[in-house]
């Protein structure tokens, strides 16, 4: 299914399927995606940033097989040590720089189990001001200081506070001396950022009508899951009313 022009219904009916791709994802990744003792759940977050995905690690399980996924089946769950496949990657130059720049804001759950990573969906209203992205932006940094791993999806065009998307505010946050610039003419932006010192991005630019990539969701230090946001985009979309659906696929080619 092609990636829509969300900018052509209200936020309110993107909240919706917001939502709905957020228990999606949940339900891919707790469904043979993540391996024992790793396990997901939407969290409605304080303020407007609204609700993610958080992965976190149960304490009372053993450790993680490459061979074993949530139920215990043989080979479900795939683990890679390779680089992950993306248009674009990032290293940041100054770990100092990045030590310093942003005010904390802790980022927890009320489990008590440890957050492992992050998946953020970016909602219009997160960039609809200078104040809104700066949120958003306090609270990925705060993510990564934390050593989390991160992946950020945003679906809608750059705008005014963030001219080369989501991806180029937060590197800009991170490491203002490395810019970031869009390679071609896809303007939307999946961005999976692994929480080393200094942090690694993998950014994939997104195209209106393309279809959404698998990207990676780090565990550890090496290894990732491949996150299927096409599959749970399609899903999800389905749970939209039908007049918005159309209003949203007119004109539009795979």
């Amino acid at each position: 299914m092609p990636l829509h022009d969300w900018t052509r219904v209200s936020p309110g009916t993107y909240h919706g399927f917001h939502s709905a791709w957020i228990t999606e994802l949940a339900r891919l990744l707790n469904n043979g995606l993540l391996p024992k003792p790793f396990y997901a759940e939407a969290e409605q977050v304080a303020g407007d940033t609204g609700p993610d995905v958080p992965a976190l690690e149960a304490p009372d399980e053993p450790p993680f097989d490459a061979d074993e996924n949530v139920s215990g089946q043989a080979k479900v769950a795939v683990l890679s040590q390779l680089k992950p496949v993306v248009t674009l990657t990032q290293t940041a130059s100054e770990a100092e720089v990045y030590c310093m720049r942003r005010n904390r804001l802790a980022v927890r759950h009320t489990s008590g189990d440890r957050l492992i990573a992050y998946l953020e969906l970016v909602s219009s209203g997160n960039k609809a001001s200078r104040r809104a992205l700066d949120r958003l932006l306090d609270k990925v940094y705060s993510v990564l200081d934390q050593g989390i791993h991160l992946l950020v999806v945003d679906p809608y065009p750059p705008g005014i506070f963030d001219s080369q998307g989501i991806h180029g505010a937060i590197w800009n946050e991170i490491d203002p001396l490395s810019e970031f610039t869009f390679p071609d003419e896809r303007r939307r932006t999946a961005v999976s950022y692994h929480a080393l010192h200094p942090p690694v991005a993998y950014v994939e630019p997104l195209a209106l009508g393309a279809c959404l990539p698998l990207m990676p969701l780090f565990l550890d230090t090496q290894r990732y899951v491949n996150v299927p946001l096409e599959t749970a985009y399609s899903l999800a979309f389905e749970a939209i009313p039908k007049r918005y659906r159309d209003q949203l696929t007119e004109g539009l080619t795979a």
